[in-house]
């Protein structure tokens, strides 16, 4: 592989694993706003006990998140400084709102969630928490904005190849941005909500029968219930707003070769670059035209038109196919799930085991989604601005595989432990009717 390839690959693997953390602090965040409420209006012990264990899921995460995040910065400077030669003016910028409008508040707040709920008032311990919930949004809403600019640039202009601002709302409020933050604010309630789900699933199949595990296992299937089918509409509308601004990354996630109507919803099939093909092709007849255009005939652009300049197929088609799978067995555990514990005010064991396989579901579908919306962009870094291969820095080949490799040995020895951190603490869960534990003892 030469050193592009290496570095797209290395970029894509420091990207993902972030991205995995912050899915679950920016809704877990609003998601203890709720249970701190709930026990404040209510005076019920389990919602504090709720708040208790997964403030400290949300305090390991946003940890995770953070050292994930400074390996991607330096690779701003290393593997891709024409990035930032070339849009630095406005990238710069929003990069920087989002640490002094969201890091910070997290970062300073997030210490009165974890041990200031018996030592501050508890009117202080609900704002750090509002503050705290409200720092995860704004910092995806900065990240967001600014990858939403590198897919729909907008409000700037190119002075001897360098962009400049010329209208921030424009640049802020560009046209994939509404789509993109929406969507992305769903994705993250359903990857804590399946998370939740699942956790507290097995916590009850484990015996667990405190009060708090089954009003986390309510609150996280009545949320994916609602999320998931409103992912679904969301998701529709993103597609047809990609359809307007990127048709070339429409027509890879559709493996769609010719531009012409009647265009089937290929259900599976093996895209075939070089024949210009699909092979093994299952498919519903005029599906795709009808979701995209809203009629049989409705015309949807082909890869042929954009020779030279789409995506690579295969995987932009494949990883749709792995979101869009995983979204409809949220759909249905979801809504399945919901209507049982409204009808039998509990779920049976086949179901309860079904959540727990699903606690993870949210990761492989935020993971998928992008990987369909980063790798749709190229050969794009920012959308008629900047390819892949402009921005790319001087590294030589060998130094970025060997650097590679030491983040993926890493990464999977991290993702190994923080699994199983959070199935410790579920395994550590307060029996029903048990005494607290008592910290210092556990702690000797």
């Amino acid at each position: 592989m030469d050193a592009l390839i290496l570095a797209r690959i290395q970029f894509a693997a420091n990207i993902s694993f972030h991205i995995l953390f912050p899915t679950i602090t920016i809704a877990l965040g609003w998601v203890l706003l709720f249970f701190k409420l709930r026990f404040n209006t209510t005076g019920d012990d389990k919602w504090m006990d709720a708040y208790r264990f997964w403030v400290k899921v949300f305090a390991l995460s946003f940890a995770m998140g953070v050292v994930s995040g400074i390996t991607m910065s330096f690779q701003f400077g290393t593997n891709w400084p024409g990035f930032m030669e070339r849009v630095g003016n406005i990238a710069g910028p929003l990069l920087a709102y989002e640490v002094l409008t969201a890091f910070f508040l997290e970062a300073t707040f997030l210490g009165i969630m974890l041990f200031g709920w018996k030592r501050v008032p508890g009117w202080v311990h609900t704002g750090a928490t509002v503050l705290v919930a409200f720092g995860t949004t704004m910092s995806a809403f900065w990240i967001l904005v600014l990858n939403s600019w590198m897919h729909t640039p907008q409000g700037f202009e190119l002075r001897e190849g360098v962009a400049h601002a010329t209208d921030w709302f424009a640049i802020v409020f560009n046209p994939s941005m509404p789509y993109r933050l929406s969507h992305m604010l769903m994705a993250s309630a359903l990857t804590v909500a399946f998370l939740m789900a699942g956790i507290s699933a097995w916590r009850w199949l484990r015996g667990d029968r405190a009060p708090a595990v089954m009003a986390v296992l309510r609150t996280g299937v009545v949320m994916a219930a609602v999320g998931a089918p409103t992912q679904l509409l969301l998701g529709d509308m993103h597609g047809l707003n990609t359809l307007e601004h990127q048709p070339a990354k429409v027509a890879a996630m559709e493996g769609n070769w010719e531009t012409r109507g009647h265009v089937p919803l290929v259900l599976f099939a093996i895209p075939d670059e070089t024949a210009r093909e699909n092979r093994f092709e299952i498919g519903v007849p005029s599906g795709a035209s009808l979701i995209l255009r809203h009629s049989a005939a409705g015309e949807v652009p082909g890869l042929n038109q954009f020779r030279g300049a789409h995506p690579p197929v295969a995987p932009v088609f494949f990883a749709f196919r792995v979101m869009v799978g995983t979204g409809m067995l949220m759909i249905a555990f979801g809504l399945f799930g919901a209507f049982l514990l409204w009808r039998r005010r509990e779920l049976p064991r086949l179901v309860l085991w079904g959540l727990v396989a699903m606690t993870f579901s949210g990761w492989i579908a935020t993971l998928a989604g992008w990987y369909v919306t980063e790798i749709g962009r190229q050969p794009w870094l920012v959308t008629g601005v900047l390819t892949t291969a402009q921005a790319a820095g001087p590294v030589p080949a060998a130094s970025i595989g060997t650097t590679l490799a030491m983040y993926l040995t890493i990464y999977a020895m991290l993702l190994t432990a923080y699994v199983g951190t959070i199935y410790r603490l579920a395994a550590r869960g307060r029996m029903a009717g048990a005494p607290e534990p008592d910290l210092k003892v556990a702690a000797a």
